[in-house]
């Protein structure tokens, strides 16, 4: 199930539609899983538990609609390919595509081919592209080592992209990812802000794969210490800490430095979850806007946007919050136990027992607050 119906009460904002990035219209998610064998590691036979994860940033066409985009880098020890190139332009022109470490390079291949037989004219008549890919470290259940994921998994991200609910837990790129010491993966939320504050959406979706179970925090509450005891015994990976990727939409107006800025907020997103962002952890968070589309050419050269100004951000600052926190809650509430490499068990997290944490903690805060009131 996802947070909210464990009885969670997550922020001050009202989730979209779908509680999902693809609430900003426009934005489609599709996935590709891999899921294959089982026993013991044998490099390039597997078992296998990975996958791609596509984040279309517009319905039209992206190469010629360019949006704007940025980034923020809390932790480096990860990566994002295209990275550098989305914050010296500040626009992105390729779907971002989610997946393990040792994947990048195929995936990046594979997205490279798919936009050219789209766009014969890159590299020639137009400037080459640089595909925005994301990572994670998913050896703990993968056999990463084998590079399992093809051309053939990369284009069905894409080509199955749509916009609505999206599948989260252990599906695309999130296959193989823990978070806290549970299973994790995949996971998304959104903030509609109120008439008053623009109006406009903000959506997260994150390949969470970070942290420690005593560090786990939902709402504020300390599930994860209060958890450790049952899973004293568990297996974990001691010498991992893991990473996150997270990717923020929008459709409010906002110029590159604005929405570098919000990005910094999913940030104390992640950070109240549990994350401190360890020495051997990557936080890369890659953002874009749908309100303006900058063509690659107009006649005149000459393009115009529209922007808010910065006293109106404050809301979306606090929207992404929100907004990330509950993405990753969401990642660990909907992924289930899996079985990977040798055997290794990334166990769910135990619904039900953090069902009867979060409604004790929410009536003693509601009778402190009566006896206080009185």
């Amino acid at each position: 199930m996802r947070a909210r119906q464990l009885g969670l009460k997550l922020g001050n904002h009202r989730p979209g539609k779908h509680n999902a990035i693809t609430d900003v219209r426009g934005v489609r998610v599709g996935h590709s899983t891999i899921i294959e064998k089982s026993g013991r590691r044998r490099t390039a036979r597997g078992p296998v538990r990975t996958g791609v994860t596509a984040i279309l940033p517009n319905a039209g066409n992206i190469f010629e609609e360019r949006v704007v985009g940025a980034g923020f880098v809390l932790n480096g020890a990860g990566e994002v390919a295209g990275f550098t190139q989305v914050l010296e332009w500040g626009l992105i022109e390729t779907p971002i595509l989610l997946t393990n470490t040792l994947s990048v390079g195929k995936v990046s291949d594979a997205t490279v081919k798919i936009m050219v037989d789209r766009f014969p004219g890159i590299g020639r008549e137009q400037d080459v592209i640089i595909p925005v890919v994301g990572e994670c470290d998913d050896s703990w259940l993968n056999d990463i080592a084998g590079r399992h994921v093809t051309s053939e998994n990369v284009a069905e991200a894409i080509n199955t992209a749509a916009s609505g609910p999206v599948a989260e837990g252990n599906v695309g790129g999130g296959t193989g990812m823990i978070t806290c010491d549970f299973k994790g993966g995949i996971g998304t939320s959104s903030r509609r802000l109120s008439e008053e504050a623009g109006g406009y959406t903000v959506g997260v979706l994150v390949m969470s794969n970070f942290g420690r179970m005593r560090d786990l925090r939902m709402d504020g509450i300390p599930v994860g210490k209060l958890l450790e005891p049952l899973f004293k015994d568990a297996d974990k990976r001691e010498s991992i800490y893991g990473s996150i990727i997270a990717v923020l939409a929008t459709d409010a107006p906002l110029l590159q430095h604005q929405l570098a800025r919000v990005c910094k907020r999913v940030a104390l997103g992640i950070g109240r979850v549990g994350s401190y962002a360890a020495h051997g952890s990557g936080e890369i968070v890659i953002g874009f806007s749908t309100a303006n589309t900058v063509p690659r050419q107009t006649r005149r050269m000459v393009a115009k946007m529209t922007f808010l100004l910065d006293p109106r951000l404050d809301a979306i600052y606090e929207a992404t919050i929100e907004a990330t926190e509950e993405a990753i809650l969401n990642a660990i509430c909907m992924a289930e136990s899996m079985i990977g490499v040798d055997g290794r068990v990334a166990r769910a997290l135990p619904l039900d027992r953090v069902r009867e944490i979060i409604a004790a903690y929410y009536a003693t805060v509601a009778a402190v607050t009566d006896v206080s009131q009185t």
